[in-house]
């Protein structure tokens, strides 16, 4: 993800008011009136009040809640298929809501996508004509978007079915068609509501995957609407959870789990499988303590002072986990065991894929690796232990 400071989209203040007159309702709203009180006094209903949220280019930002919650009215302001009743909605600075109609045409054509729930596929139309749409309206010569739309079937996996038509294919083949269709115009932001809900679980998993692995590659800005939190979990970078139209918490996936701000998100995280949601980073130690870099095993002798248990580095090259005990007796030529437990896991494992590894160790500790096999830390059973515990309550 792009750590540039200034976010691509910034919503600021936005209120949708649905009814005859909400510029009238409004002032009731801001002063802090209840959904059921302005539905009941004026007739109106408050479907968002006072959203503000930045997205950051390169980022998959997730807005998850439950039926009613605002998410699905929230995403159709990104490309403002609905205008709020007050609040700013700014794209790379520039306050969309002030475009003109043209202007948000060539807006929607070449800086928004959508993927949607029920597909969206033009059902007279051969898989290839529904790809490369959005480029044949933009007015491509048909040999440029006809070969853009066969690369981008060939990278979601239909290469070879650009004649079928939509009602030949399974309901995972369509969605993948929507998905190429929305990045054949090549926009910089994909908005996709309840986008894989529709589809059967393994499908579903398996649309996830692609979507990870191609957003490694493309690093597109996606705005994921969900009301599943194990799939907010698995794809956001960030997630906003939202409740009767209000924005309840904005955070990583770590967060959301570890440090709900109240009983509503605590519940929806509680039955989530945490070794499958977090990863090593999210507990491991990072402090350098355990992590004594020397020559030979008989130099960790004297750091044993602290923790009875060291990963000893030689050149900033892992070595293995050494005991106290364990290097006392090899010293002494009582044991045949190796003197190191040479397992490790990277930073970016999930917890899931680690705990075979932690069981099996008897030092009850694991170094951690980045990106380029360097020791940045250490995972130990007991961090495992209390984060998977159902107990565990870090609020």
């Amino acid at each position: 993800m792009d750590n540039n400071s200034t976010p691509l989209i910034e919503i600021e203040s936005l209120t949708q008011i649905f009814g005859n007159t909400p510029e009238k309702v409004l002032p009731k709203v801001n002063k802090g009136m209840c959904k059921s009180d302005v539905l009941a006094e004026t007739g109106h209903t408050v479907g968002l009040r006072d959203i503000n949220l930045s997205v950051n280019r390169g980022e998959i930002f997730v807005i998850m809640g439950l039926s009613g919650s605002g998410k699905s009215t929230l995403i159709r302001h990104f490309n403002r298929l609905i205008d709020p009743t007050a609040g700013k909605i700014k794209v790379e600075g520039d306050d969309i809501l002030t475009l003109s109609p043209k202007e948000l045409i060539e807006f929607r054509r070449h800086k928004m996508s959508m993927v949607f729930q029920h597909f969206g596929l033009m059902p007279h139309h051969c898989v290839l004509d529904n790809v490369g749409y959005g480029l044949s309206i933009q007015g491509e010569k048909p040999n440029v978007w006809k070969n853009k739309a066969k690369e981008w079937l060939e990278v979601v996996g239909l290469e070879g079915y650009e004649d079928q038509y939509p009602s030949q294919l399974s309901g995972g083949q369509q969605q993948r068609v929507g998905l190429a269709r929305a990045l054949c115009t090549d926009a910089e932001i994909l908005l996709m509501d309840e986008a894989f809900s529709a589809l059967d679980p393994l499908i579903r998993y398996e649309m996830q995957t692609q979507l990870i692995e191609l957003q490694g590659k493309l690093q597109k800005t996606i705005i994921f609407i969900t009301h599943d939190l194990d799939e907010a979990l698995r794809l956001g970078d960030r997630i906003a959870v939202l409740k009767d139209g209000e924005m309840v918490q904005v955070g990583t996936p770590e967060d959301i789990i570890l440090n709900p701000v109240d009983d509503y998100v605590r519940d929806f995280a509680k039955d989530v499988n945490r070794a499958k949601a977090l990863k090593v980073k999210h507990i491991m130690d990072r402090s350098k303590d355990r992590i004594i870099d020397c020559d030979s095993a008989e130099d960790l002798s004297e750091a044993f002072n602290k923790h009875d248990t060291l990963i000893w580095t030689k050149n900033s090259q892992l070595q293995g986990v050494v005991s106290k005990n364990r290097l006392a007796a090899y010293q002494a030529d009582q044991i045949d065991s190796p003197l190191l437990h040479q397992t490790s896991v990277k930073k970016k494992d999930y917890l899931q894929t680690v705990l075979p590894f932690a069981l099996l160790t008897d030092h009850h500790l694991l170094p951690v690796l980045d990106n380029d096999n360097q020791v940045i830390g250490s995972l130990s059973n007991n961090a495992l232990a209390e984060v998977l515990s159902p107990s565990f309550d870090a609020a």
